[in-house]
């Protein structure tokens, strides 16, 4: 090893990446990372794969700060590692309690969280570069609604909707008239997210008040991520990967691709909307999907830890003559599969 070592509270140690991220992080190859998880779950994977773990309150709860705070002041780590998209927002606006206590946070500022985070905000904001985005539209009422996926080509062609706040595709349904619903009953798993514009209606008729949604054509192509490390609205590192494969909201297998198309649009994303830190913008047929301000499910390479690059980076330990060499690296061959496994123990 040959740079001093380091120490990182990592939060959300049970999440679906978490095990992949803390090895990698320690398989950087050039110094000893230790890390402590937290999570709220007392059961999560990092308990029995981090080196050292601690129970912290939900990222929504009222004491997840002090309790966060608390574990950040006993163990004292370089730098405070937020995974979560259900902490991150929380970790940023107290940005400076941690870093009180000598942790420097790897997240965004408040306003690009928030930016990101609202995807109805995102699109309005992108609407003034010009970047492809899917049309959509932001119906008050049901009525609305409707009028709407008819002038999106509704029973024609499917359209989709979505909560402009939502993680993991909740809330994300298309709207097709095409739906066989025996075949469905008999022969799909249970998570499915089809279903007609009479079902919505059936649904929402008297429901008050109308949920705040996004009514959108829908895009029948491959998604596409860029994963990158950026730095005062300036892509550093970045990967481009596909998504495929999804299983109740995740994708389960990855290829890393060359699409410097998206890369430049993804440049130009990242410097309006002055965003920070890792960030994972998704494209589908070119178009801009959404965007998540935080750490993604990156197809790593052992010369290629974008995670740990970022780290380097905050650091001072790479400039910028630094990341040209660097991001040459990737390798567009690189896949990936997300697999399930498990760990024992005994209470």
């Amino acid at each position: 090893m040959t740079l001093p070592p380091l120490k990182l509270v990592l939060t959300a140690a049970g999440c679906p990446g978490a095990s992949t991220l803390i090895r990698m992080l320690k398989a950087n190859g050039e110094r000893e990372i230790v890390i402590h998880g937290v999570d709220m779950r007392p059961d999560a994977v990092g308990r029995f794969i981090c080196d050292g773990f601690s129970i912290v309150p939900p990222g929504n709860s009222p004491d997840y700060i002090a309790g966060l705070a608390e574990v950040v002041q006993r163990e004292r780590p370089d730098l405070l590692f937020v995974q979560s998209s259900h902490e991150i927002e929380t970790v940023a606006r107290h940005r400076d309690v941690f870093e009180a206590l000598g942790a420097r946070v790897l997240a965004d500022g408040v306003s690009g969280i928030e930016i990101a985070s609202d995807k109805a905000v995102m699109h309005a904001a992108c609407s003034e570069i010009p970047v492809p985005q899917p049309v959509l539209l932001r119906p008050a009422t049901l009525e609305e609604f409707v009028a709407g996926a008819r002038e999106l080509g509704y029973p024609d062609v499917p359209v989709c909707f979505k909560p402009p706040i939502a993680k993991g595709s909740r809330g994300f349904r298309i709207l097709s008239a095409e739906i066989d619903r025996v075949h469905d009953l008999l022969y799909e798993k249970p998570i499915n997210r089809y279903m007609t514009l009479d079902d919505f209606v059936d649904l929402f008729t008297g429901y008050e008040p109308f949920p705040q949604l996004m009514l959108m054509e829908y895009v029948d192509a491959p998604e596409i991520t860029v994963d990158l490390f950026a730095d005062e609205g300036e892509v550093v590192f970045y990967q481009t990967r596909t998504r495929e494969e999804f299983l109740t909201g995740l994708a389960m297998a990855f290829k890393t691709i060359d699409r410097p198309d998206l890369v430049e649009l993804t440049r130009k994303v990242v410097k309006h909307l002055h965003l920070d830190y890792y960030q994972s913008v998704q494209w589908i047929g070119g178009k801009l999907l959404e965007i998540n301000p935080r750490v993604s499910t990156f197809v790593y390479q052992e010369d290629f830890i974008i995670p740990y690059l970022g780290i380097k980076y905050t650091l001072g330990e790479l400039g910028a003559d630094d990341v040209a060499g660097i991001q040459a690296r990737v390798r567009t061959s690189r896949r990936s599969v997300r697999y399930y496994d498990q760990v024992f123990w005994d209470d």
